[in-house]
This record gives structure tokens, C-alpha cells and sequence, in this order.
């Protein structure tokens, strides 16, 4: 007899379970339905892309390999837009004897950022961000910098771009 009473036992603590998971299943729908035509959703999706494009495009203006300096160029050139655009297409040649030069390859990567000012509609944001910069001599000799930038970002056609970046001097305490 004492197997008997176990059965419904089980059974309604199934159905109660299964009840639960289809209220969660039925109010997560209903929330993700919501959120989608929520303007500070799309304000912040908006918002974090430009930040992602910032974090990668500050690594790539401070990574070049000196084994490739043609493709580490044109990837500056991808990053930006406007004037820092054309400064560095203007500068292409300069900066390629350069590199070739002291061959010198630097290996960048965003440590930390945020957005410090965003402008949906203009399509602008500012940025900071802490990079970490590997760079390793023709000798082989490597050396680790900690640099901060303060970068303005454009929204374009093909997503966000860097219009402008700046060293963030450190300050002496």
C-alpha cells in the first residue's frame, strides 16, 4: 500500500513542476516580447555595439606586425573615418618606411573601456579605454605598455568607427 500513495505523490509534484515551467516559459516570452520595441533597449544595444567597435579598433590602431605591415595598414585605414581617416591614408607611405625601418611589431589589446557620451540620433560616442601593448624589437626584444586613449566614435554604413582617438596622459599623484 505504501508504494500506492508514492505514485500521486510524484505525479503532482510532476504536474506542479511542469506548471512552473510553462509559467516561466509563458512570462519570459511575454518579457522578451516587450522588450523588443523598447527605445532604452535598443539605446543601450546601440550604445554597447559602439563600445565592442571601439574596444577592437583601439587594439588595431596600436597593433601592426612587421612581417605585414600592408595588412596592418589597411586595417587601420577599416578602423577609422572622417579626417583620422584620411590622415592615415595620406600618411600610408611615411608610416610604412617607418615600420619597415625599425622593425618593430606591436600587439594591442582593450584591457578595460567605457563610454564616457553617447548620441543615438548624431550617431557619436565617446570613449575611453586602457590598452595593454606588446612590442617586440627587431632584436627580439619585448617590452609591455600600459596606455589610456579617449576615442570619438561615428556611427557609418558599415557600423562604428573611430573619427578620432587621443593618448590619456597619466597623472602624477
Amino acid at each position: 500500500m505504501a508504494r500506492r500513495s508514492l505514485i500521486p505523490w510524484v505525479e503532482r509534484a510532476c504536474l506542479a513542476l511542469a506548471a512552473a515551467g510553462l509559467l516561466f516559459c509563458g512570462w519570459s516570452g511575454w518579457t522578451l516580447w516587450q522588450s523588443g520595441g523598447n527605445p532604452q533597449v535598443e539605446l543601450a544595444r546601440d550604445r554597447d555595439q559602439a563600445l565592442e567597435a571601439g574596444r577592437r579598433q583601439l587594439a588595431a590602431l596600436n597593433s601592426i606586425d612587421g612581417a605585414r605591415v600592408d595588412a596592418g595598414l589597411r586595417l587601420w585605414r577599416e578602423s577609422t573615418t572622417g579626417a583620422l581617416h584620411d590622415e592615415l591614408a595620406g600618411k600610408e607611405a611615411e608610416n610604412r618606411q617607418a615600420i619597415a625601418r625599425t622593425g618593430t611589431s606591436a600587439q594591442a589589446s582593450t584591457v578595460q573601456a567605457a563610454v564616457t557620451a553617447f548620441d543615438a540620433g548624431a550617431g557619436d560616442a565617446q570613449i575611453i579605454a586602457s590598452v595593454r601593448i606588446q612590442v617586440t624589437g627587431s632584436g627580439g626584444d619585448v617590452s609591455v605598455q600600459h596606455k589610456r586613449f579617449q576615442a570619438g566614435m561615428t556611427r557609418t554604413d558599415s557600423g562604428w568607427k573611430v573619427k578620432s582617438f587621443a593618448a590619456i596622459p597619466a597623472v602624477a599623484e
